[in-house]
């Protein structure tokens, strides 16, 4: 019990665990939307009070609007983190994000001829807001991070994502069951109470620190410091000198997002870099996967009911798995989790296509229909975990490591981006692809799959256990290699993932690989002292 007290103690006085818990309840605003429309889409109410039928594409429409919403939120929040600081910025996605929430809640309410246009408002609405944040977290989070724990905080945060997703998934099935598919209340009480994560995050916003990386660059050197010592305590000297020393190799540069975009501007490769992280995230189907879950096992034989509570179980899967990410990424790499995480689904996408076949066809092969159900269930749960583990968390941690405090906003924000306008088209493409290739979608995500996975095998650089600065480097290299091939840049050296020499822990990371799996993987549990 004392051991229990001590840590709970720390937590509610460690600046940098409050940064964790707050990132990580505002990235469970993403999941939460996922698993509240994924049954909202069949509330046979809602479908009438919007005047569409299920099989009708709007329906795809009102999902993946939200979407671009989030794409144009990102470059909004970002602009506004850099001008006026990460914490106001914050503030202002999560009021956007409520204000959109409302206006969805109460879409049909009074005006029934305007509830499909008060619901694509509210769905843009709200897009803005968590456009925002999944744009300004990552960055806000990994500035307060230290270099050998970032990815940690990043996939720590994209749990409690997991969470929100089987909360909301949660709340739906249970007010469907009791209240029936015919009851509008079966579809508004899951998006008015996803108001506690915004609401409640508004109220705390204040008590968290300013990122002193924000503060410096913006010449605040006595806020600063205030707020390296809230952080750091002891530690807060040496973290001000090495900020210091940053900013002065960085302040004469200005970088918009048309620079970035040029071809020929040294920000053009890590740009790029993260354009197709997030491209090839998309190209897992795991967008289609947390959005349309029941559809998906409804393929494998199962009935609607059954569907709805293997979705709620695959998705409390999810969340456990999770804890894996976190205990991982720091340990193995981005890179390692990112390409075993393509082979385990590519391979797991071809088996749901054969079980699914098997499903549709098991009068004729003479075969119970459970038998395939069953198989392909496991099978599923499986891809969801590597899914989690590999690419859900890391996507996102990439371009906050990879870019120099001028830029990193603006590049946390285009793969917001990329993330919106890929999934808009993901969302809005899929159940075109349910209604027409049936269990053959199954084999397109294989493919796609395998695509992300070699490309990520040949361009994306090891980014774990390396400073900002040292991240950098790799670019500069790769432009005087004239390359983008990892393994042909610097002699392969950012293939592999750095880690804290145990013998020498003030001295120079080494290959990870030199470091026992064991000591590894203790370091990312909690401490015992």
């Amino acid at each position: 019990m004392a051991f229990i007290a001590n840590h709970v103690r720390q937590a509610y006085n460690d600046k940098q665990t409050h940064v964790v818990m707050f990132s990580a309840t505002a990235i469970a605003l993403y999941g939460y939307d996922q698993g509240m429309m994924s049954l909202i889409n069949t509330n046979k109410d809602y479908l009438l009070t919007m005047g569409i039928d299920e099989e009708s594409p709007i329906v795809g429409v009102i999902v993946a609007v939200y979407y671009l919403g989030c794409a144009v939120g990102a470059v909004l929040f970002s602009k506004l983190a850099d001008v006026f600081g990460r914490k106001k910025s914050i503030f202002f996605s999560l009021a956007s994000a409520s204000l959109g929430n409302l206006i969805m809640f109460v879409a049909g309410m009074k005006f029934p001829n305007a509830a499909l246009a008060l619901m694509f408002t509210g769905r843009v609405i709200m897009g803005l807001g968590v456009g925002g944040i999944d744009a300004v977290i990552p960055t806000y989070s990994s500035e307060l991070s230290a270099d050998d724990a970032r990815g940690k905080a990043l996939a720590q945060e994209f749990q409690s994502n997991i969470f929100g997703l089987v909360m909301a998934f949660g709340i739906n099935l249970g007010v469907t069951i009791l209240l029936g598919k015919w009851n509008q209340w079966a579809w508004r009480i899951p998006i008015i109470v996803m108001q506690i994560y915004p609401v409640l995050l508004m109220a705390f916003v204040e008590r968290l620190p300013e990122s002193p990386r924000w503060f410096i660059f913006n010449n605040r050197t006595d806020d600063a410091k205030e707020a390296l010592n809230d952080i750091y305590g002891d530690e807060a000297d040496e973290k001000y000198k090495e900020l210091l020393e940053q900013h002065d190799r960085e302040k004469d540069e200005t970088v918009g997002y048309l620079e970035m975009l040029n071809p020929y501007h040294a920000q053009f490769h890590p740009t790029m870099v993260t354009i197709m992280c997030q491209i090839n995230q998309a190209l897992t189907g795991y967008g289609a996967v947390s959005v349309y879950g029941p559809q998906i096992f409804e393929l494998l034989g199962f009935n609607v009911r059954t569907s709805e509570y293997l979705t709620l179980g695959n998705y409390t899967s999810y969340f456990f798995l999770m804890t894996f990410a976190w205990l991982f990424i720091d340990v193995f790499g981005r890179r390692a989790l990112l390409v075993q995480g393509s082979i385990v689904l590519s391979a797991s996408f071809v088996l749901l296509a054969v079980f699914g076949g098997m499903s549709e066809h098991s009068s004729d092969l003479q075969i119970p229909v459970f038998v395939p159900g069953i198989l392909g269930t496991v099978i599923l749960f499986i891809a969801t975990g590597a899914f989690g583990i590999g690419w859900l968390a890391t996507v996102w941690l990439i371009p906050t490591e990879i870019f120099p405090t001028t830029c990193r906003a603006q590049g946390t924000a285009i793969s917001v981006i990329i993330w919106g306008f890929a999934n808009f088209a993901i969302t809005f493409l899929t159940p075109v692809m349910f209604n027409n290739l049936s269990y053959f979608i199954f084999l397109v995500f294989a493919g796609t799959n395998a695509v992300a996975g070699l490309w990520t095998w040949l361009y994306l650089p090891e980014t774990g256990g390396r400073s900002f600065e040292e991240n950098q480097d790799f670019f500069k290299e790769a432009g005087e290699a004239g390359t983008w091939r990892v393994k042909k840049v610097a002699g392969g050296d950012w293939i592999k993932m750095k880690y804290p020499d145990p013998k020498n822990p003030d001295g120079d990371a080494i290959d990870a690989e030199r470091v026992p799996l064991l000591t590894r993987l203790e370091d990312q549990l909690p401490s015992t002292e």
